[in-house]
Parts: structure tokens; sequence; C-alpha cells
């Protein structure tokens, strides 16, 4: 049992009941809205799903009627992230609603897709069909319902894919194991090439993306430098899903194609606000925040939000003053001085933290060390590495 599975109803009720409010307030600072999101959507993706999984999937739903695109894009992303068809009508809805910012019925979509609802095929057949609707909402129902159907697929079940680094659902998955003999050059053949579907692109998107993590590995560069090309597809789709893998990697590599997208004024804004929360991601790297903050004044809105949110995400990694370095568990003699804390935050990439309590001679010290129980794909080398405040704690290294 952990400290979620201890924590009695009225506690976790209350505490979706204050995140749902943070988040759908439009009076809350949207860093702060998008921080509470990440912590629903923490609570939404436990398995198996139950009643807490359902509550915190309708808070988060709550906020779709917030005016800001940026938000509820990003909200039916972790909905369709939660592996939970109950998020699928709220998904729907949104895709189906033509009032709705094209990024948000796209990402709607894209969702579905990662949810696997079979059920929503019939509807993203009709709208990829329709000539009348967004290119980027045709193309992603295009992606969505092959995605659903190779899920469903004889083909599937015979492919042996790779383990990957990252734990996302994506809109596609790598090209298979049996595969691997494609080179770096050959998946940016098939990255690049038009006349392939947009599905099968998008597995060699992936699976050069998986090339290049770790980021140490000799495959990481080049793989980068191969998915940088895509930043010149015809579909602003495509290109904004090469800033979000960028984002996913967080590697200093993409870093000058990443500035270039963000400075083009005549790119599509679904890729220039992405690229920003890539660049978010890398907030630590020398002069990154720097090149953020010249876009804070941007003429398009969607993009003024994401350098807001990417700025937060910086300023993040740039706490490391307020804390001592991340010990690994097992460099701490005494753990019997630790008490599980109810406090968790959020950061937009590391993940979900969790708090200890810490007792010193009787005297309890609340909040003064935390851990990443289950971090994201781009911080899974601090899972379970301890932190401490430097204003609440002496810490001492013994040989």
């Amino acid at each position: 049992m952990n400290a979620h599975d201890s924590t009695p109803d009225t506690t976790f009720e209350n505490v979706v009941l204050s995140l749902r409010q943070a988040l759908t307030s439009e009076d809350v600072p949207l860093a702060k809205r998008f921080r509470a999101l990440f912590s629903l959507k923490h609570l939404a993706t436990q398995q198996p799903a139950n009643r807490r999984t359902s509550e915190a999937i309708q808070a988060i739903a709550a906020a779709f009627t917030s005016p800001s695109a940026l938000l509820k894009h990003e909200l039916a992303y972790c909905l369709g992230q939660t592996k939970n068809l109950e998020a699928a009508p709220f998904l729907r809805h949104v895709l189906e609603d033509r009032e709705q910012d094209e990024m948000c019925r796209h990402e709607a979509a894209e969702a579905l897709g990662a949810l696997g609802d079979i059920s929503s095929v019939e509807l993203m057949k009709h709208l990829r069909d329709n000539e009348d609707q967004p290119e980027v909402v045709r193309e992603t129902c295009d992606i969505a319902v092959d995605r659903i159907i190779w899920e469903n697929s004889e083909a599937r079940e015979k492919e042996k894919l790779k383990a990957s680094d990252f734990a996302s659902i994506d809109p596609a998955p790598p090209i298979s194991l049996e595969s691997n003999q494609f080179r770096i050059s050959d998946l940016k053949s098939r990255l690049m090439d038009t006349s392939l579907s947009l599905f099968q692109r998008y597995r060699a998107m992936f699976a050069l993306r998986d090339l290049a993590s770790p980021p140490d590995i000799p495959s990481a560069v080049p793989a980068i430098e191969a998915l940088a090309a895509g930043f010149n597809d015809p579909s602003a789709l495509f290109r904004h899903e090469i800033a979000f893998v960028f984002g996913q990697l967080s590697h200093p590599a993409s870093i000058p194609s990443l500035v270039a997208t963000l400075s083009k004024t005549n790119e599509a804004s679904m890729v220039r606000h992405e690229a920003a929360e890539a660049l978010g991601t890398l907030g630590d790297e020398p002069g990154v925040e720097d090149i953020l903050k010249t876009f804070l004044d941007d003429p398009e809105q969607v993009v003024r939000e994401s350098v807001v949110v990417a700025l937060d995400m910086a300023e993040y990694e740039k706490n490391g003053e307020m804390e001592y370095a991340m010990f690994p568990p097992d460099s701490i003699s005494d753990k019997s001085i630790f008490s599980d804390s109810n406090l968790t935050t959020s950061c937009a990439w590391k993940g979900i933290s969790s708090y200890y309590n810490i007792n010193v001679n009787g005297d309890i010290l609340k909040d003064a060390a935390w851990y990443y129980p289950a971090p994201k794909e781009a911080a899974q080398n601090i899972k379970d590495h301890v932190a401490f405040y430097k204003t609440k704690v002496q810490v001492s290294i013994e040989d």
C-alpha cells in the first residue's frame, strides 16, 4: 500500500477539489493552472481505474470552458494519456465543436487515438474525409484512425516493439524491432517521404526519438539532426510533432532548430508554441531562458502563454540554489527520520514529486525533502533520489 492508498477519501476529494478550482479559475496564473493540471493528470492515470481517477478526469474536463487554447490543448493531451475510456466523451465533444480552436480539436483527436477508442473511429473517418474541416484536424484524424486500426490488427500482434525510454502513449509506435536494420539515414528518408501515410512517417519519427535517448549514446545527435529536417515539412501538424519530440528528449542539440522555429513569425502558432515549451525543458542550458523572455510580448496569444509556461519550467530547473543535490536512496544512512507527507507538487518535465517530513530530535520539519517515485521519461535518472531544502536542513556527507 502506498501513501495515496492510505489517504482518506475526504482528504482526496479535498485535494481534487482544490486542484480543480485552481485549474478552472481564470484568476489563477497560467503557470499555476498547468501545475494543477499535471497533478490531476497524475491522479487520473492511476491504475486500476476507480472512483478517484474518475473524479480527476472530470476535474480536468471541467476546464474545457477556458478561453485559453493552450490550456485546452494540454487538457486534451492529459486525458489521452489516462488509458481510461471515461475521458472519451469529453474529447469527442471538443473534436466535434467547430467553435473550438483547431489546435484543441487536433489534440482531442490525437487523444482519442491514444485511448484506442474504437467507438470514435467512424466520427474521425467522417472528419478525415470532410474537406470543409481544417487540415490539421483531418490529418490528426487520419493518424488516429490508423493507430486504432493498427492497435487492433493481426500485424500488431506479430510486431516486436523495442522497449522505449518513454512512457507516453504516442500518436504512432516506433518502427518495430524487426525493422532494426534501418539506419538513421533510412529513417530520415522515411520521415521525409510525403508519399507515405502520416502514420508511417510518425513511426519513423518515434524510432528516431528512441535512437536519441539516452542523450549520451553515439546515435543521439545524428538522430536529432535527422528529426530537425522535419521542420521543413509542408504539414504544420508534422512540424508541431517534431517540436513535441524535442521537448521529450530535452537534448541541447535541438536548441538551434527550436529557436529558429520559434523565431519564425510566419510559422503556424501550434508549431511555435510547441517549440517554446520544448525550450522550457532546456531552461537550465545557457541562454535559453533569455531567448524565451524575448517572446513574452509575441503577437500570438498561444505563443505568449507557452513562453510563460516554458519560463516556469526553466525557473523550476534553476531552483537548484534552494536545494541540496539529489542523493541516491541507498546513500542515506538513517531513513527512520523520514515520514511521508501528504504534499505533492508537479514539474512539467520531471513529473509528480512526493515529500517527506523529517524528525530531528523530536522536531518535525515539514516537507523538508522530496523525491520522484515515478518521474517522466526525461528524468528517469533521478527516480527515488532525495533532495533537501537548504533553508530547512543541513546535510552532511560521510565517507
